[in-house]
């Protein structure tokens, strides 16, 4: 139910004040708050005569449209209410009173929603019962309702509107007539197809949380809904798929010619696009990043297309909806010349804060060689030293340990779950499978040094977060610390040699970290392992001094990591997991001796 949970509740004042915020980032806009107009400040017009590109719609979609009101882009946006077109009367004073009085001419971009094309179609007319020149740009580019269900209707409007806005407000800046920003606009949206797909309808400010729980309900656990509107309308189909598997029935949608119901654009092998991934508000920039990542794999390898340029962010969003849409423009040719294709007037400058795109034409167009990846094991320390172990011991210990590790991980994590974050337990395991990967298919050295800077890579480059980091520094300076320990000849490196050499190590973690025993941390294992060896020169006993430093944690009030900020009395009640972790694989070592 946490989509239905809101900062501003009462949807009333949630779009005044997110009218106004528009204003306080770019200080060049002002608000008319009795009509939701953004529109530009007098002063801030260049070119007044030049065509105004007005766009708007209902609320609930932002960044569009307000936040495209700026230099470059759109002169002036009407809001209605969350999801609801604005009025006749709004629009008629945005074209009468919000635009410069010396424009030549205005465009009206609108998206092909019945409310928005009624409301601002009145506004134009008596617009235009006023003398003024209005063309309106009609974009429809969803294509998950095909031409059957769509009948007269047509199709709805999703995000390929922003590239509609970006290019007829570039073109208008570039002092074209109303005519020919029009031409281009409705040039734009011929081209155009979208698809966009939903995991949840998204809850509006001020309803109810029994409609919010039904919105929850209604697609059900795992499903996806292909098609889904940006004002909650129900899509083409519910489907039970994987990331990559859900992009690929998008893409047919989008791409195939074969589907004669949807195959609105002709678009082949080789032509010049641009893609737009439009997140609807409340998918995670992480997972945006793989969908995009997974689209471009998918229109090269099954369409032959590499666009030229690749668009992703938050343009036109459904609140807070975790979805997605996929928006591709053919590159026609506008008849304009150079200067003025679809492609330089996406790539003109503008000073609109919804128009989030920052990397220059120049950096798309270099065309960046392939940078083959260094291999790791090239830029390691792999000198030879004259230090031996039995390469059979090391790989039975270790396996032992490894293994007592891999089998802990539940209680571990369950010990996280109740003092932490609950990732402990996974982050130990996935470094010991690592490990272990290495041991199964590598030949272990008799030279430790090998093994030790492999391991060390290992642990690097699988575990993360803060247990992570502090094995690599420790691991790292143990394979520094033994190889001071070379000799001339070959020797056998002996307890009290693994000792000091250790016991250097813990010394250098404290450059990089305050723990000490009684923190609460893995140091309640290690030091008293290392302590121990060191005076007994007996792994066995120095692995139970490691599980009764471990065991000794539990009552112990944490001084250091997250268990810190996460109170209660949990740590009464478990040992530090990241001891107990450490303590367990201690002890599998000993064993496998």
């Amino acid at each position: 139910m946490a989509a239905a949970k809101h900062y501003l509740d009462d949807p009333i004042n949630a779009v005044l004040s997110g009218l106004q915020g528009v204003t306080l980032t770019n200080p060049s806009l002002l608000l008319d708050e009795k009509n939701k107009i953004i529109y530009r400040h007098p002063s801030s017009i260049v070119s007044p005569q030049n065509v105004s590109v007005v766009c708007g719609g209902g609320s609930g979609h932002e960044p569009g449209f307000a936040a495209f009101v700026g230099q470059g882009a759109l002169m002036a946006c009407v809001a209605g209410t969350i999801f609801a077109s604005p009025s006749a009367q709004q629009v008629r004073a945005c074209l009468s009173q919000r635009l410069p009085a010396e424009t030549k001419g205005i465009v009206v971009v609108v998206t092909n929603y019945t409310g928005d094309v009624l409301n601002f179609g009145m506004g134009i007319e008596k617009a235009r019962a006023m003398g003024k020149k209005v063309e309106m740009v009609v974009v429809g580019d969803d294509v998950g309702v095909g031409r059957a269900k769509g009948g007269k209707v047509g199709r709805r409007g999703l995000s390929g509107t922003a590239l509609v806005v970006k290019i007829c407000g570039a073109l208008a800046e570039a002092g074209a007539s109303v005519d020919d920003c029009a031409k281009v606009g409705r040039l734009v949206v011929d081209n155009l197809v979208s698809v966009g797909a939903s995991l949840s309808r998204v809850h509006v400010p001020g309803r109810s949380l029994e409609e919010a729980k039904e919105e929850e309900e209604r697609l059900g656990p795992g499903l996806v809904e292909i098609g889904m509107g940006i004002h909650n309308e129900p899509g083409c189909e519910k489907v039970k798929t994987d990331l990559p598997g859900l992009v690929k029935i998008m893409l047919a949608q989008l791409l195939d010619q074969g589907d004669k119901d949807r195959a609105y654009v002709k678009i082949e092998k080789g032509d010049d696009t641009v893609l737009l991934v439009n997140n609807f508000g409340g998918t995670s920039n992480l997972e945006l990043s793989g969908i995009v990542a997974e689209i471009i794999r998918q229109v090269g390898q099954d369409y032959g297309l590499k666009p030229r340029r690749v668009i992703s962010g938050t343009f036109f969003g459904s609140l807070n909806g975790p979805g997605f849409i996929i928006s591709v423009l053919r590159l026609a040719d506008t008849g304009f010349g150079t200067g003025k294709s679809m492609l330089e007037l996406l790539d003109a400058p503008a000073e609109a804060t919804g128009w989030s795109v920052s990397v220059k034409p120049e950096t798309w167009e270099k065309g960046y060689e392939q940078v083959d990846a260094v291999d790791e094991d090239e830029r390691s320390d792999g000198r030879p030293t004259n230090l031996r172990v039995d390469p059979s011991l090391l790989n039975s210990s270790l396996r032992s340990g490894l293994h007592k590790l891999i089998a802990s991980e539940a209680e571990v994590t369950r010990y996280d779950s109740i003092v932490g974050d609950g990732d402990c337990g996974v982050g130990l395991k996935r470094g010991a499978e690592g490990i272990l990967q290495y041991l199964e298919n590598d030949e272990i050295p008799a030279d430790v040094m090998m093994s030790l800077t492999k391991i060390a890579g290992i642990v690097e480059a699988t575990m993360d977060g803060t247990s992570g980091a502090l094995y690599a520094i420790f691991l790292n300076s143990l394979a520094v610390n033994v190889r001071k320990l070379d000799a001339a000849q070959i020797i056998d490196l002996t307890p009290s040699m693994w000792a000091q050499a250790l016991g250097d190590s813990v010394n250098a973690l404290g450059v990089y970290t305050p723990a000490k025993p009684g923190d609460r941390t893995l140091m309640d294992a290690l030091v008293p392992f290392v302590d121990t060896l060191k005076t007994t020169g007996n792994i066995k006993q120095a692995a139970e001094a490691a599980k009764k430093g471990a065991e000794n944690t539990k009552g112990m009030k944490a001084s250091l990591g997250r268990s810190v900020y996460v109170g209660g009395e949990g740590h009464t009640e478990v040992p530090d997991p990241g001891a107990y972790g450490l303590s367990q694989f201690l002890t599998g070592l000993a064993e496998g001796l």
